[in-house]
């Protein structure tokens, strides 16, 4: 009988994983774990693009957990945020478990001396940041020579944060012997730059195409003048019941919105880099359990809040750059479940709103709106007028060689 192809039979995964696996109740692989799970476990280089979301710390992990159960050697994980690091952690160590293969963390904000601590009990994996990392290195308390796998995780988000240093440094003390597999959700110049500079003959699996957005996820947009956003915001939280994660552009903004926030009587916690690794878990482990309804973040942790049924996603403000968008809005609409993402955006920053459609290669949708008060909403920007092509159209001014120059 033919083994249904959406399985994780068949991926070549050993028999101890596939029953690790089930036990997770992990029983039908997505698109990207289908796709790079089998490359992988041959021991490839693969680049693995797909939207947030959609299952990729399995998708390395299981290759990584089995090679190292059956051999020696060490993997690494690299991943741009502390939030991401203790979300990979968390994923890993329910595969890892069963092989009592051990992990380490190494993130900025915590003492030096765990983590020294744990690099000194010979982890199997290490998964970090490369700022932290780098300062191990320098320290001299952790060797890479052993380093037989790794893992650049979300690494157009790495490269956007200006990790690329780092990250050379890193990947020039590991052995050039090693698979290196890459995992992006957009698939940017820079990244593969990266990807042809370390990695060698790569396998390409692309689940979507670079910019696209979850299909579960119903998008809009809303013009609104800079002194109504509070407004429109309280407005909006009266309309929807369910978990809120707010997205600023700042850090000082964070902290003025849920400053708000709490002002109107809801609970709220504020997601940054100005606070402690202390403050952001339980501002996370908050929002997860539901102490907290509305979570308001900047981009930094745009990548690595996995947290279940995020009922609404609202871009307060636009992000610096567009890939943001669609980390953003991958927040919600996950495990197969309908999400919703809604845009503020002043009528000035229309360029900024097409800048983000055209990565897209999509259109959002704007909304007026009809439960929310009149004038609080700004009309939505005309579209630009195309002039036509220099030449196209007869001057209005008579040049010398017009029949009415040559009259006069």
């Amino acid at each position: 009988m033919m083994q249904s192809k959406t399985s994780f039979f068949g991926l070549g995964i050993a028999p101890g994983l596939l029953s690790v696996l089930d036990s997770l109740k992990f029983t039908v692989p997505t698109p990207i774990q289908e796709a790079a799970i089998p490359i992988a476990i041959e021991g490839k280089d693969v680049i693995g693009v797909a939207q947030t979301g959609t299952g990729k710390t399995i998708a390395f992990g299981v290759p990584m957990v089995q090679r190292l159960a059956n051999g020696k050697g060490r993997g690494l994980v690299l991943v741009p945020t502390r939030e991401l690091a203790i979300q990979v952690h968390e994923d890993l160590t329910k595969l890892t478990r069963a092989f009592k293969l051990r992990t380490a963390v190494v993130i900025g904000g915590e003492p030096m001396f765990r983590q020294i601590r744990q690099l000194r009990d010979n982890p199997s994996i290490i998964i970090a940041t490369p700022g932290r990392l780098n300062d191990h290195i320098e320290q001299k308390q952790v060797r890479l020579n052993d380093v037989g796998i790794l893992v650049l995780d979300e690494a157009d988000r790495m490269l956007d944060m200006g990790f690329l240093p780092q990250i050379e440094r890193i990947i020039k003390m590991i052995p050039k012997t090693r698979q290196t597999m890459l995992f992006s959700a957009t698939m940017q110049p820079s990244v593969l730059q990266i990807a042809s500079r370390y990695m060698h003959l790569p396998v390409r699996t692309e689940i979507a195409p670079s910019g696209s957005t979850p299909d579960l996820v119903a998008q809009e947009i809303l013009f609104v003048m800079k002194e109504q956003k509070n407004n429109l915001l309280g407005e909006l939280l009266k309309q929807y019941s369910g978990s809120v994660l707010l997205f600023v552009r700042t850090k000082r903004g964070a902290a003025r919105v849920a400053r708000l926030l709490r002002g109107m009587g809801y609970t709220a916690a504020e997601i940054h880099a100005d606070r402690t690794q202390p403050q952001r878990k339980k501002a996370l482990d908050g929002f997860k359990s539901g102490a907290y309804r509305v979570l308001v973040a900047t981009d930094v942790a745009a990548r690595g809040i996995d947290v279940k049924d995020i009922e609404l996603v609202i871009n307060y403000d636009l992000p610096d750059d567009v890939g943001n968008y669609v980390h953003r809005i991958g927040r919600t609409g996950r495990a197969g479940k309908q999400g919703h993402a809604i845009t503020f955006a002043t009528p000035d920053q229309s360029s900024d709103v097409r800048e983000i459609e055209k990565f897209m290669s999509a259109a959002i949708p704007v909304s007026a709106h009809s439960k929310i008060p009149e004038g609080m909403l700004a009309p939505p920007p005309k579209a630009p007028v195309k002039k036509p092509p220099f030449g196209r159209y007869p001057s209005r001014t008579p040049s010398r060689f017009s029949p009415r120059s040559r009259r006069r």
